[in-house]
């Protein structure tokens, strides 16, 4: 029974406004040439700063540099800015269904009925 209920509220979540925006929106991003560009030499950046600090190495300046250069860049980029309003607003989504899900587990724990 609890399967079946966690299913459908992922179905329901699937269909949701917020998670279609989110789909929408990353899918442009991935589309956007230069958006995509910027955000994998950002990762690249910082993938060799996380190897340098589990060596023990300190990430160097221009890493820092760089990476905040790339952040400005790519932060102007509208299919990005569309992709982190999305992914707010259904990140906010998910905090209310977790709300909900927590006030039902509340109510459960206290009632006297069993519905297994």
């Amino acid at each position: 029974m609890l399967e079946d209920k966690a299913k459908d509220l992922g179905r329901t979540i699937g269909q949701s406004a917020e998670y279609k925006a989110v789909k929408r929106s990353s899918d442009a991003l991935q589309g956007d040439r230069e958006a995509s560009t910027v955000l994998r030499q950002m990762e690249q950046i910082r993938n060799e700063a996380q190897a340098m600090m589990d060596r023990g190495a300190e990430p160097t300046a221009e890493m820092e540099q760089a990476l905040d250069a790339l952040l400005h860049q790519v932060q102007g980029n509208e299919a990005y800015q569309s992709a982190i309003a999305a992914q707010e607003n259904f990140d906010k989504l998910m905090l209310r269904v977790n709300q909900w899900i927590a006030d039902g587990i509340r109510a459960g724990a206290t009632s006297s009925i069993i519905l297994a």
